[in-house]
């Protein structure tokens, strides 16, 4: 079923009968040729684009909860490609214009909202690195521009420009960044794989791995045992836990990150606004609540909620650049499980078990990557090659010395 506003309207007239489920609930088969471990946007993705792009349909997506109820669910939907080093860059100029085409690709509506993504800097030193980091983004093709303080002003008159500690002194500004609605992503790329034959099994966890002489032929499940000639694994929060159980040790660590959504208001915020001195990112949904968050949470967890010293944390740099905030009340909050890789950095690539491969680390980044992640994992299961985008994202680079470290952090996981 195509949908269209002639649908909607036909549909109309008739009761809204002829709506059918957005995808099958089928049961698993004994064998597939791949195994998606994983029923998160990066998983569904995955499985869109191996089906559409390179015709394999024999697939199965296993989520041991609901469709989407990871992390694809628990994020500030913010996408964006202003990005600096060679090994990310053009990854993510990849993800923002498979964004860009994504609602007419999949015929659904993602609520795709280019409204512009304002990096504001705060010193000399910051307006030098931003500067480098827009040169950078050019030359991979992404459009990015420095704005001075009276063009801040034009689009953001609230902010408080003047603040003793962090006066705003410009902003690096990427008009084609801005929102997507999260669910709806999980939705239609769920739907655009049942449509092509791939199977999405619900309430069907991973308990082991079928290893036999150094190769991967399936996965033991909550539902029964599944064959499979490869098996792809991008669990996002859970990528230690469920790797460990194929005997591998991940240069990973878990941390919890927390989000928050203000009670609905007036248009106020009109793209996405981050605040250069500190750890805080705002933006406001269509139904006028502010999606704000910050760092994560200090410690290791698996656990997909918060506490309150990074609610307060989160608040003053909201204060920091924009006082007024302080007269919104929070409707609520919640918490998304991060993989937080050494580097900051993700990885796409092969493991040294045949037949199994790992898709994770994404820190901070994975909403953003969605598209381009699953586009160049499906390109890796399809080929046994990387795509060119994802030569970087290896699990070997910390053993030939080449991190691929964004941020510029050094080696600690909760930093990026």
């Amino acid at each position: 079923m195509r949908y269209s506003a002639f649908r909607i309207f036909t549909e109309g007239l008739t009761g809204n009968k002829g709506w059918k489920p957005v995808w099958r609930e089928p049961d698993p088969k004994p064998e597939y040729d791949v195994v998606i471990v994983g029923g998160g946007g990066h998983g569904l993705s995955t499985a869109y684009y191996l089906a559409k792009e390179f015709g394999v349909t024999n697939v199965a997506v296993v989520e041991k909860g609901w469709l989407g109820s990871g992390n694809i669910g628990r994020n500030t939907t913010i996408v964006r490609s202003n990005y600096l080093l060679e090994g990310n860059q053009p990854f993510y100029e990849l993800s923002m214009k498979l964004w860009e085409g994504l609602e007419q690709d999949f015929n659904y509506n993602a609520m795709v909202s280019q409204r512009g993504i304002l990096n504001l800097i705060h010193s000399d030193p910051q307006r030098d690195a931003f500067a480098r980091r827009a040169n950078a983004m050019r030359l991979s093709g992404a459009d990015s521009e420095l704005l001075d303080r009276d063009g801040i002003r034009k689009m953001c008159p609230f902010l408080d420009f003047d603040n003793a500690r962090f006066p705003i002194q410009g902003a690096l500004w990427q008009r084609r960044g801005g929102t997507v609605r999260h669910d709806a992503v999980a939705w239609g790329y769920a739907r655009g794989a049942d449509s092509r034959g791939v199977d999405i099994i619900q309430n069907c966890e991973v308990t082991g791995f079928q290893i036999e002489n150094g190769a991967c032929r399936g996965v033991e499940t909550s539902r029964g045992a599944i064959r499979a000639r490869k098996v792809a694994v991008c669990v996002a929060g859970s990528s230690s836990r469920v790797m460990a159980k194929a005997g591998m040790r991940l240069p990973i660590e878990s941390h919890v990150l927390q989000a928050f959504v203000s009670e609905g208001m007036k248009p106020v915020i009109p793209g996405v606004i981050t605040f250069g001195a500190g750890h805080f990112y705002v933006s406001q949904s269509d139904k006028g609540g502010l999606v704000f968050g910050g760092d994560i949470d200090g410690y290791n967890t698996y656990a997909q909620r918060g506490n309150l010293p990074v609610v307060e944390d989160v608040c003053e740099g909201g204060m920091a650049i924009m006082p007024m905030i302080g007269r919104a009340r929070l409707l609520r909050m919640w918490g998304g499980v991060m993989d937080m890789s050494m580097d900051g950095s993700p990885f796409i690539d092969r493991t040294h078990i045949d037949g199994l491969y790992f898709n994770g680390g994404w820190c901070y980044g994975g909403f953003k990557a969605t598209p381009a992640s699953g586009y160049c994992y499906a390109h890796l299961l399809a080929t046994d090659r990387p795509h060119e985008t994802a030569k970087h994202y290896r699990l070997g680079r910390f053993r030939r010395g080449a991190p691929i470290d964004e941020k510029g952090q050094g080696a600690q996981p909760n930093l990026h």
